[in-house]
């Protein structure tokens, strides 16, 4: 077949690792794939007056040249020459164009019928930014076209705002290649991680307190952690803690392995990805009850706290690092083997099943997949 996906941006965000693996991965399977790419949004003002506030300049003269999880997939790429929508002289024919965010999919159903069989893959109930935009969001979810969500969870929280939209759901997985690590043993100190993000919806200033916490019961407990944003002082690490801007993707697995235990403090996320790769390298989790975390924590190799507070994540944390190190051993074996029981090749095959299934009703889609995929989690 050949496909095309329409994205918003090329960067290092999980929802984009998620596009450029199925994109390599049907690649490889012998369909002929193209991701299509909007060019980055040009900084407002107010971005621009906040980099110059912290000295970066404008361009920030120290910002790396980041390189998107699309460009390194190996899979053909075109950016468009500026921010705009993205219209039907961009797309090539095609049996299936598959749209991966409410904007693109909007975009995608003015598309004549040469460009292919409409298809939304939803990685998010995109309503954050505020505004007008959540209409604007349901607007696209009710669109005609095949829905498939990243999750159940995900599916179940569009469900209950518009009913059913006919979703098929397809669980994102991990790169088993990538993220993996030999048996070991806690350390001593312990190490605790999270990803720092500059943004109230990743939580990491949740994660931070959280460690803060803990170092009143653990005083030499270690802190790494590592993001696409370098540290700033409204949203300060603690203490001491050990940074890494932008690892090398090769990098990431090590440092999850470097760590006894795992946050996940993400107030709005609609799967979690760090949850999945962290369990693969043998670190158990820490998390809020968001996005696949409760499917993924409540069936072993991790802690799912019932509240988003930094007291009841400190409390877990020190709980998974001062147990007998046997309790440690089980949830560090637990998390390795639920994480690898379900590849990228799994959901690539799902995907696929669906993709080529013409135009039957999602709701069955769903019957046929969810199932088996529950056994695999649960």
């Amino acid at each position: 077949m050949k496909i095309t996906f329409l994205t918003p941006a090329d960067n290092l965000t999980g929802g984009t690792r998620v596009i450029a693996t199925y994109a390599r991965l049907l690649q490889q399977r012998g369909h002929a794939v193209q991701v299509l790419s909007n060019a980055p949004d040009v900084p407002s003002l107010r971005q621009r007056w906040q980099a110059l506030r912290r000295g970066e300049g404008w361009p920030p003269q120290s910002a790396p040249i980041v390189v998107g999880h699309i460009a390194q997939s190996g899979v053909p790429h075109r950016v468009l020459d500026r921010p705009r929508p993205i219209t039907a002289n961009d797309v090539p024919d095609a049996d299936i164009v598959i749209a991966t965010w409410w904007e693109t999919a909007v975009w995608m159903h003015t598309l004549p019928a040469a460009k292919g069989r409409r298809v939304h893959l939803i990685q998010g109930h995109e309503v954050w930014t505020g505004g007008d935009v959540r209409q604007r969001v349901h607007d696209a979810l009710r669109l005609p076209n095949h829905k498939i969500a990243i999750s159940s969870a995900l599916a179940r929280e569009i469900e209950t705002e518009l009913g059913d939209v006919r979703l098929g759901v397809v669980p994102n997985a991990v790169d088993l290649g990538l993220f993996d690590a030999p048996v070991r043993r806690r350390g001593e100190p312990p190490t605790v991680g999270f990803i720092y993000a500059r943004s109230p919806i990743k939580g990491s200033d949740l994660c931070a307190r959280a460690c803060e916490l803990a170092r009143c019961r653990i005083s030499d407990l270690r802190v790494l952690a590592f993001g696409v944003d370098a540290p700033c002082a409204e949203w300060p690490l603690p203490a001491g803690a050990e940074f890494i801007h932008l690892p090398q993707q090769q990098r990431i697995p090590l440092l999850y392995a470097a760590c006894d235990a795992w946050l996940f403090g993400s107030r709005m996320d609609s799967f979690g990805l760090p949850i999945l790769e962290a369990m693969a390298c043998r670190t158990p989790v820490v998390g809020v009850p968001i996005g696949a975390a409760p499917d993924l924590l409540s069936a072993g190799g991790g802690v799912l706290l019932s509240s988003a507070s930094p007291e009841a994540m400190a409390e877990a944390l020190v709980q998974v690092c001062s147990e007998p190190a046997e309790r440690w051993d089980r949830l560090s074996a637990q998390a390795h083997e639920l994480a690898h029981r379900y590849s990228w090749d799994d959901a690539t095959s799902r995907l696929l099943s669906l993709l080529q299934d013409d135009g039957a009703p999602a709701t069955h889609l769903r019957a046929a997949t969810t199932p088996q995929l529950a056994e695999r989690f649960v």
